[in-house]
């Protein structure tokens, strides 16, 4: 009884070890299993993170062949993309590739799109894709950027970054960073010569602003996003465009014009893409002999009398418009970018050439389809003529001179002077203003516009009109962001 007892229970003993058993390798095996798995997942994380490092690679390495080649969009083959390179480690050895796609910039601006994917040997099928916009930024990092004194008066309200190498006294509303190269300057417009020193940037709005070394209040009435100074200067000299090159990008694919022999030219632009070119014969005759203040160089009444028409012209394929006389701008333009530019060579400071406008100069579209530059080698003026309400969509660069409009005496006693003329309403300004002497649409006495309104288009910053001056020759990086499949 014994014998037979003892022999039952080793055989359910064994059944437990082998029910145990292979419960055991079940869970041994699910382990080992899903060790596996992870091993997998870390290595295939650790090939995706690779990927991805290879991608980024690829994009500096395009910065670099743009920062040596920086119109060269087919990785110096001359052909069509993709461009694959293989990517090495420390050793020497070849361990993924990436492959670039390479969009060029769309006529007129400087944004270059590189795309970028990288791949591992040990897994073809892991990959990561970047995309990165890169851009050379133009002068328009500013509404208004002046290499002389500024005076915003009352009335005036700007959208955009303001600078000046000089001073900057502001009495409208400013609803961006307005800054200046210097620490506190001498205002010619507050005591002249011997006048007391102000800050670099300062205010005469009501309470009027302290005299250094006082501290700078901060004025949000006035400087909504607020002023500083004193900042490095802008390179004046070194962004203002080469009118020269204008001049010869216009005679091989542009339009270019001669001097007219007479006053100069009258352009309307037109929204099917072409323009009326105009001689013109004479100028509108100031309402008295009295009109003219004898303190401003080149006064003039800056505004068409009679014209003659010369021709219609079709936009030119490279956006460029060169004329070496006085020229005068009008009208609207649709889906287009243009350059216009006006100037006298051999260049001699007392023939240099001016642009005017007296009528609205205006885009059909405000995303950065539509784009003007006006590039005068001397003045840019809004004419005695000017409309009382005038809009100006355009980048304005006033070489030599400046940016604005002549005093027009009002009328004294029985002598008309330049009444009506003498006070207008509003002018707006749409783009941006580059301008070397003292920019200025008003006067202290209200002649001229009553109200400023000066708008910054941040599309001319990567989006500029053709052949406009850059701040830089190197590209920034605007944006950079994974594309996932």
């Amino acid at each position: 009884m014994f014998l037979q007892a003892h022999k039952k229970e080793k055989g359910f003993a064994l059944a437990g070890v082998l029910v145990f058993g292979f419960i055991g390798a079940l869970l041994v095996a699910g382990i080992v299993s899903w060790a596996g798995t992870n091993i997998k997942s870390a290595r295939r994380d650790v090939l995706r993170e690779q990927a991805l490092q290879v991608a980024e690679a690829g994009i500096e390495y395009y910065r670099w062949h743009l920062a040596h080649d920086k119109t060269d969009y087919q990785d110096g083959t001359g052909g069509p993309g993709p461009y694959v390179h293989d990517f090495l480690d420390k050793e020497g050895t070849k361990i993924g590739e990436f492959s670039l796609d390479i969009t060029p910039p769309a006529t007129g601006t400087t944004i270059v799109i590189i795309e970028s994917t990288g791949t591992i040997l040990e897994d073809p099928n892991v990959e990561r894709t970047i995309e990165a916009t890169l851009a050379i930024p133009s002068i328009a990092r500013f509404s208004v950027v002046a290499n002389d004194v500024i005076r915003f008066g009352e009335g005036t309200e700007t959208f955009g970054p303001i600078h000046s190498n000089e001073g900057i006294r502001f009495d409208g509303l400013a609803h961006n960073i307005v800054s200046s190269a210097v620490a506190e300057y001498n205002d010619p417009d507050h005591g002249g010569q011997f006048g007391p020193m102000e800050f670099g940037v300062h205010t005469h709005v009501t309470p009027v602003d302290p005299e250094p070394p006082a501290s700078v209040p901060l004025r949000p009435d006035v400087f909504e996003a607020g002023r500083t100074f004193p900042v490095p200067a802008v390179d004046f000299d070194g962004f203002t465009n080469d009118l020269s090159n204008l001049k010869t990008e216009a005679q091989s694919d542009g339009l270019y014009f001669a001097d007219s022999s007479a006053l100069g030219y009258n352009i309307v632009l037109k929204t099917d893409d072409t323009l009326d070119l105009y001689r013109v014969d004479t100028t509108f005759p100031p309402p008295s002999n009295g009109c003219n203040n004898p303190g401003q160089n080149d006064w003039g009444v800056w505004s068409v009398g009679t014209q003659t028409l010369l021709g219609n012209y079709p936009f030119p394929s490279n956006g460029i418009v060169f004329v070496e006389d006085d020229l005068w701008v009008e009208g609207q333009i649709d889906s287009a970018r243009i350059s216009l530019a006006a100037a006298r060579f051999p260049e001699n400071p007392g023939n240099y050439a001016n642009i005017s406008f007296t009528n609205d100069i205006l885009y059909t579209n405000y995303d950065g389809t539509d784009v003007i530059g006006l590039f005068s080698q001397n003045d840019i003026n809004a004419g005695l003529t000017s409309a009382d309400i005038l809009r100006i969509d355009a980048a304005l660069i006033a070489q030599n001179g400046r940016v604005g409009r002549y005093y027009y005496r009002p009328q004294q006693g029985g002598n008309p002077r330049c009444t009506p003329y003498d006070d207008r309403d509003t002018i707006t300004l749409y783009g941006m203003i580059a301008t070397s002497e003292r920019y200025g649409f008003a006067y202290t006495d209200g002649n001229g516009y009553d109200t400023r309104n000066i708008i910054y288009d941040a599309n001319l910053l990567y989006g500029p009109p053709p052949l406009f001056p850059l701040s830089t020759d190197q590209y920034e990086t605007i944006s950079w962001r994974e594309v996932v499949n």
